[in-house]
């Protein structure tokens, strides 16, 4: 999948540094060749030595090491590669890299490449989401940096939360697809996908049953078509992918903010299960039962239409526009209606009667309907739907 790719892999000073070593085994598993930096911080965590034995390949330690300028100076090292991957990308690195700073070998040689660069962010959760931790990261992100990750989960500092590394394998996935010329290189869709938390109380929440795996299996296979993926998700169950730009949010009115600042995109596609309606009197308080046994009295609001929103732009419309409709009833009549309705240009529906096994499990079947009627795929993997409506989206796109 790598053959012959360069990798110039930078690794920061965090605890997640051991996790490089594997990455490094597996870039080369893969048929990369990985030429190896480390920061002065990184070498607490790992030794030149190990690096060097699964890199196959001398470690650049030193910007001043007259040798190496003699032999490869910063300048070339830094654009002999396919691809300059940090990982881990500590806070102090993102901060380097945000403010252009070139004070040792690692942020001399990201000031200095012409490649694309992908990192790994790995802190501690209140590093991660410290404000100034944002501003860089959306200032690389403005600057196309590609981002895989923080993950979210235990630390070893003892806290919880997001700031861990991806895992291995969501890095060689989102080091694949930087490196993937598809037929959607250059194309940008916005994918939204799980459900929608509609808070009732600080500890309760309307929600339903989507795990989201049907929206991040068509992620993957946008992006390995070669698409930048803006991927809008709310708490499913399924963790989001590698490779992707993830945009996470918890309620529908988030959902629709975050969709908003992705356009403009060639392409959406609304994969998520957003709540029709939120609380309008949510407690800030734990709701408590009272003497008088009655359940207090919730008020709804309908939540904002995001697929209608999106479809009936005046200006800056995505060329193609995907909804989803999971029926229970009448399948192919209430999803060609919701289609017209909402203005979309196809509708992708499918039966989630508890009968079918579909909401939250491993198949799907669709109907596919649009302008030309309705289609009817058999019932197949997600990951196998992902990829034919993918390849759907892109021949449309191409005017197919």
């Amino acid at each position: 999948m790598l053959t012959n790719k360069r990798i110039l892999l930078i690794i920061g000073g965090g605890i997640a540094a051991f996790k490089s070593l594997d990455l490094i085994r597996r870039l080369r598993d893969q048929g990369a060749s990985v030429t190896p930096v480390l920061t002065r911080a990184a070498e607490e965590f790992v030794t030149p030595l190990s690096v060097s034995a699964l890199a196959a390949a001398k470690v650049y330690r030193d910007l001043f090491d007259l040798t190496d300028e003699a032999e490869m100076g910063h300048i070339e090292l830094s654009r002999a590669a396919d691809l300059v991957v940090v990982a881990p990308a500590t806070a102090d690195l993102m901060a380097k890299m945000a403010h252009g700073h070139a004070n040792d070998l690692a942020s001399t040689l990201l000031m200095a490449t012409d490649k694309p660069v992908l990192i790994a962010p790995a802190m501690n959760v209140r590093m991660w989401e410290h404000a100034a931790t944002r501003r860089n990261l959306a200032t690389l992100q403005g600057d196309g940096v590609l981002v895989v990750g923080p993950d979210q989960g235990n630390m070893a500092c003892g806290e919880y939360g997001p700031g861990r590394m991806s895992d291995v394998p969501d890095i060689i996935g989102a080091v694949a697809a930087a490196l993937r010329n598809g037929p959607l290189k250059g194309r940008h869709v916005i994918v939204t996908s799980g459900p929608t938390h509609e808070p009732i109380d600080p500890v309760r929440y309307i929600a339903n049953r989507s795990s989201g795996a049907q929206g991040t299996a068509l992620a993957v296979a946008l992006r390995d078509l070669g698409a930048r993926v803006s991927f809008v998700t709310g708490p499913a169950d399924v963790p989001p992918p590698g490779g992707v730009d993830v945009i996470a949010v918890e309620t529908a009115a988030e959902m629709e903010q975050a969709v908003a600042a992705a356009l403009p995109a060639d392409a959406a596609v609304f994969a998520a299960a957003v709540a029709d309606w939120r609380v309008l009197n949510a407690s800030g308080s734990k709701m408590k039962k009272d003497a008088s046994g009655n359940a207090p009295a919730l008020e709804f609001a309908e939540n904002p239409d995001i697929l209608a929103g999106v479809s009936q732009l005046s200006a800056g419309r995505p060329g193609l526009v995907v909804g989803f409709a999971a029926e229970t009833d009448d399948v192919v009549a209430n999803a060609t209606a919701k289609r017209l309705r909402k203005g979309c240009d196809w509708i992708v529906a499918n039966d989630v009667s508890p009968s079918t096994g579909i909401m939250g499990g491993d198949e799907n079947a669709i109907i596919l309907i649009s302008d030309a009627g309705a289609d009817v795929w058999p019932r197949m993997p997600k990951a196998e739907v992902a990829r034919r409506l993918a390849q759907r989206i892109t021949d449309a796109l191409d005017g197919g």
